[in-house]
C-alpha cells in the first residue's frame, strides 16, 4: 500500500537506509522496480532528496528506520525547512503498543521532527496510511514548499490490507494563496513605471515557482537591474545583460550599492534574510518595497512593505507583466533620464569592483579553480556546493544561466551536504554533467557516500578545494579575533589517489596552476566518477564581506593594507 502511494504520486527514486523496523516495507521493494538508493547515512538520505528535489522541482523521498535512524534525518529536514524544498521523508517506529515504553530503538521523531517540518504525522492505523501519504505529498509540493515526516508504526507495516484510491485531499486548515490581490498588482505596476530607481531582488522562491521565464519578461518589459540571492541564482541567467550579479555578505560591490540606492525594491519569493540585508536598519533605506511571496508569515516578517501580495510569484508576475505591456504611459523624458543614469551607476559599479579571478604563477587561488569549473561549465552544469568558502566563490564566479543547476545549503549551511545533494542531482538527471564542489572539511564529514557513488556508477566530478582549514571559520578568527587560529586546521588529509582506487574510481592530487585545467578536462571526459583534490593557497579570504552587524555599504572590499609608517 505504500509503494503504490509513491507509485502514484510519480516517485521514481528514493534514499533510503533499513532497519528493523521498515523490513517489512524493504520486503516488498525486493519485487518491486521503484528504485531505492542505498546512502551510507540517513542525513545523506534527506540530503540525496534534497538534490533530487532541487534538481528537478519535484518532491524527493527518503526513508529511515526507527530511533537512530530518524534522529539522523533530522539535519536534512530542518535544511529543507530552512531553504523551502519539497521532501517527504517516510520513517518507521515501533510497534503502537510499545509507544511511550523506551522500546528498543525508540523515538519520539512525531515530537523530534514537529519544530523541523512543515506538518508530520504518527500513522498507528492501517485505514490511515494511504490518505496520509497522499496528503504529505500534496503539503510538501503546494505553497510554500517544505518537509513533510510521515511515521509508521511497525504494526501499520505489517498490517494486510487492500489500497483504496484517494479522490480528494480535503486540510481544512490548510490555505494557499496563489493568485495576488488584483489591486495590489495594479498599485505595484504603477510603482515600478513611476520609479526611478527600481531594483529587483529575487531569491529561491523565483526557482520554487518555476517562474524564471516570467521574471526574464519582466526585467526586460521595464528594462529593470536584477539581484539574485543564493538561493535565487540561475532564477536570471547569469549572462542576461540584466542580470547584475548576488547581494548580501559576500554579494558585489554593485549589488549591494544598488540595494543601498535603489528607490523601488521588487522583492520577488525572498525573505529578507540577514546574510543580505545585513544591519536591517540600513538596508535599502530610500527605498518604497514590493514583497511577493506564497507565504503570509514572510510578509512583514524581516522589512515592512508598502505593497505586500501574497501570491505565487509566477502567477504575479504573468498578471504585472500582462499590466506592464498593456500600459499605454510612456515615460516622460525626466524618467528616461533618470532611468539613464540610474543604469550607468550600476554599471560605473560594475566595473570598479567586479569579482576578481586572482591568479598565481606558483599556486593555485581559489578564484582561479571556480574560473576553471565555470569555463568547462558554461553555465549548464548542475553544481551541488558544500558549505563554506568555496560555496560563496562557487557562487560569485561560476555562472547559471538556468535554474535548479546551483544546489547549495542555504539557510541552514549544513556542511557534508556537496555529495550526497550530488547523487540525488545526478539520478534525477543522468543527462546532465554534474560538479559536487566541496572543502576539505565538508569532504570528510561525506566521505561515506563515495561508496554509493561506485556502487552506482554515477558520473560525478568531485573537486576538493583543500586549504588545509576550516576556511570560514579561520576567516572570521583572522579578520575579528586577533588571527587566533583555534581548532581550524585540518592534518591528516587523506591520499585521494588511494581513497577513490579503493573505492574502484579515479583520484588526483593537483598542486600546481598549471595542472588544473588539464586535470578538470581529464575528470570531466572520464565516463565515471572522479576526485580531485584541488590544494589551493590556505589563507585567502572571501571578499567582499559584509562584518556582521554593518550595513551593505559598510562592505570590505579586499584585505587590510599595511600602514605606511613614516622614515624617522
Amino acid at each position: 500500500m505504500l509503494v503504490e502511494c509513491l507509485v502514484r504520486e510519480g516517485v521514481d527514486c528514493l534514499f533510503g537506509y533499513p532497519g528493523g523496523v521498515t523490513i517489512p516495507f524493504y520486503d516488498v521493494l525486493y519485487d518491486h522496480p521503484l528504485r531505492h538508493v542505498l546512502v551510507r547515512h540517513e542525513e545523506n538520505a534527506a540530503f540525496a532528496a534534497e538534490g533530487y528535489a532541487r534538481a528537478t522541482g519535484k518532491v524527493g523521498v527518503c526513508c529511515a528506520t526507527s530511533g537512530p535512524g530518524a534522529t539522523n534525518l533530522t539535519t536534512g529536514l530542518v535544511d529543507a525547512m530552512m531553504d523551502s524544498i519539497p521532501v517527504v521523508a517516510i520513517t518507521g517506529q515501533v510497534t503502537s503498543k510499545l509507544i511511550g515504553s523506551d522500546a528498543f530503538q525508540e523515538a519520539d521523531t512525531f515530537g523530534i521532527t514537529r519544530p523541523c517540518t512543515k506538518h508530520n504525522y504518527l500513522v498507528k492505523r492501517l485505514e490511515d496510511l494511504a490518505q496520509t501519504i497522499h496528503e504529505a505529498f500534496y503539503v510538501a509540493g503546494s505553497g510554500r514548499p517544505g518537509p513533510v515526516l510521515v511515521d509508521v508504526t511497525k504494526d501499520v507495516l505489517q498490517a494486510q490490507g487492500h489500497y483504496q484510491q484517494v479522490t480528494a485531499i480535503h486540510l481544512p486548515g490548510y490555505r494557499v494563496f496563489t493568485e495576488g490581490h488584483t489591486g495590489q498588482v495594479r498599485r505595484a505596476a504603477q510603482l515600478v513605471q513611476e520609479a526611478q530607481r527600481p531594483l529587483v531582488y529575487g531569491g529561491g522562491g523565483i526557482i520554487a515557482a518555476g517562474t524564471a521565464k516570467e521574471l526574464r519578461e519582466f526585467v526586460e518589459l521595464a528594462d529593470l537591474p536584477a539581484v539574485l540571492t543564493l538561493m535565487g541564482l540561475g532564477g536570471l541567467a547569469s549572462e542576461h545583460p540584466n542580470f547584475i550579479s548576488m547581494p548580501g555578505m559576500h554579494g558585489s560591490y554593485a549589488a549591494n550599492m544598488a540595494l543601498t540606492n535603489c528607490d523601488l525594491l521588487i522583492a520577488l519569493g525572498v525573505r529578507f534574510d540577514d546574510r543580505v540585508t545585513g544591519r536591517l536598519a540600513a538596508f535599502a533605506p530610500h527605498a518604497k518595497v514590493i514583497h511577493v511571496d506564497i507565504d503570509p508569515a514572510e510578509i512583514g516578517k524581516n522589512r515592512a512593505p508598502d505593497v505586500p501580495i501574497v501570491g505565487d510569484v509566477k502567477r504575479v508576475l504573468v498578471k504585472l507583466n500582462k499590466l506592464l505591456a498593456e500600459s499605454g504611459n510612456a515615460p516622460d523624458e525626466t524618467l528616461r533620464a533618470a532611468r539613464r543614469a540610474w543604469w550607468h551607476r550600476i554599471r560605473q559599479w560594475k566595473q570598479e569592483h567586479p569579482f576578481d579571478v586572482v591568479t598565481s604563477d606558483t599556486e593555485i587561488k581559489p578564484q582561479h579553480l571556480m574560473a576553471e569549473i565555470d569555463r568547462i561549465s558554461g553555465g549548464q552544469a548542475i553544481v551541488a556546493s558544500d558549505v563554506g568558502q568555496h560555496q560563496m566563490w562557487a557562487a560569485q564566479l561560476v555562472r547559471f544561466n538556468e535554474p535548479r543547476l546551483w544546489l547549495s545549503s542555504g539557510g541552514l549551511g549544513s556542511m557534508g551536504f556537496g555529495i550526497p545533494a550530488a547523487i540525488g542531482a545526478q539520478f534525477a538527471r543522468p543527462d546532465k554533467l554534474v560538479f559536487a564542489i566541496v572543502g576539505d572539511g565538508g569532504f570528510q564529514m561525506s566521505i561515506p557516500e563515495l561508496s554509493t557513488i561506485a556502487s552506482n556508477g554515477l558520473p560525478i566530478k568531485i573537486v576538493v578545494m583543500n586549504n588545509g582549514h576550516l576556511g570560514m571559520v579561520r576567516q572570521w578568527q583572522t579578520l575579528f579575533y586577533n588571527n587566533r587560529l583555534s581548532a581550524v586546521e585540518l592534518d591528516g588529509f587523506p591520499d585521494v589517489e588511494k581513497l577513490a582506487a579503493a573505492y574502484g574510481f579515479k583520484g588526483r592530487i593537483i598542486d600546481k596552476p598549471w595542472e588544473l585545467a588539464p586535470a578538470l578536462e581529464e575528470a570531466v571526459a572520464e565516463p565515471g566518477p572522479y576526485l580531485l583534490n584541488v590544494k589551493v593557497t590556505p589563507f585567502e579570504c572571501v571578499y567582499p564581506m559584509v562584518p556582521a552587524g554593518s550595513g551593505l555599504e559598510e562592505m570590505v572590499l579586499g584585505p587590510p593594507q599595511p600602514v605606511a609608517v613614516p622614515a624617522k
